[in-house]
């Protein structure tokens, strides 16, 4: 039961999210396992890039920083249910649930903006064909990747910046771990109108960055229908087709949340966590294997390295 408090006497909080799952073994046996999952791919992919030069081009480098957003997203709140649901603890202290809470948001804000950037070097480079090699160098890409980590650390900047200086009410986050919402209703204060911050940068982000991605892919039709060569339609589309899927995989469980809390439609705590986990770990386990297979450099690279492994002839 939550507790009446002063701000000076929390030195941790207790998180109830998990409190009415009827499984919650099975529930961190799957989260666990979707985890391995995650990092495992992701990792495999940074090294298949970092150790081949022939990878060494802005797309791969963008591919590159997607699985690292990807690992940060899961592993700033993964291990927290994992170790609720599996070993019963619930308990984080003040400073790293603030920090958690900043790194989850730092992780949405680059998702969204790795996702974006990776749809504009798509549209350079077939819009541009020929001068997409000067215009995007590697120098570049890395210059534009590391411009957007400092963005990205400046807005979710104010998340902790709003929240650190009010005074705390209550020890109980009802939330999976320490995001902003859950925090701000732990507060002593009227937690509305942070809410309501929250939704105005939510809403530029989500809004801002998928409008960029379908511009580009506007253009990049208009482009390719005005093409006579079916060869060379079907290489836009096989270009495009897994940073598509990326696309749907992230914006799509997002926009299904956002449409059913505004549409007034009630869920059980278990159906809004569910999606919310789903949200997190669904997109980090299929970017991975999405640039595995559909990636010739990548795909090719792993038939290499089977056919080494595997049983030689005698």
């Amino acid at each position: 039961m939550a507790q009446n408090v002063s701000r000076k006497t929390i030195n941790e909080f207790v998180i109830t999210g998990f409190d009415n799952f009827e499984k919650p073994v099975i529930l961190g046996i799957v989260i666990l396992t979707v985890y391995i999952l995650v990092m495992l791919g992701n990792l495999a992919n940074i090294c298949f890039i970092v150790m081949d030069k022939h990878l060494h081009q802005p797309m791969y480098l963008f591919i590159c920083n997607l699985a690292i957003v990807d690992m940060l997203y899961c592993t700033c709140s993964c291990p927290t249910m994992i170790g609720n649901l599996l070993v019963g603890f619930k308990t984080i202290s003040y400073v790293p649930c603030i920090i958690q809470m900043f790194v989850f948001g730092l992780g949405f804000v680059m998702e969204v903006f790795t996702i974006s950037v990776m749809a504009f070097d798509r549209l350079l480079a077939i819009i541009k064909p020929l001068r997409y090699p000067s215009i995007l160098t590697n120098v570049r890409s890395v210059i534009l990747t590391s411009f957007l980590w400092i963005l990205g650390t400046a807005i979710v900047a104010v998340l902790p910046g709003t929240v650190i200086s009010l005074p705390f009410c209550f020890t109980t986050l009802k939330f999976l771990f320490c995001d902003y919402g859950s925090v701000v209703r732990a507060t002593c204060v009227d937690p509305n109108p942070y809410f309501d911050l929250m939704a105005i940068l939510t809403f530029f982000l989500l809004f801002g960055t998928f409008s960029f991605i379908c511009g580009s892919y506007i253009m990049i039709v208009i482009v390719v229908v005005k093409m006579t060569s079916k060869g060379s339609k079907k290489k836009v589309f096989n270009t495009c087709f897994s940073h598509l899927i990326v696309v749907v995989c992230y914006y799509g469980p997002t926009f299904i949340i956002t449409i059913l809390t505004r549409a007034g439609i009630v869920l059980t705590i278990e159906e809004r966590h569910g999606l919310r986990i789903g949200t997190i770990l669904g997109p980090s386990l299929v970017n991975p294997f999405i640039y595995s297979f559909r990636t010739k450099e990548i795909r090719d690279k792993i038939l290499r390295i089977v056919s080494k492994v595997g049983p030689t002839k005698e």
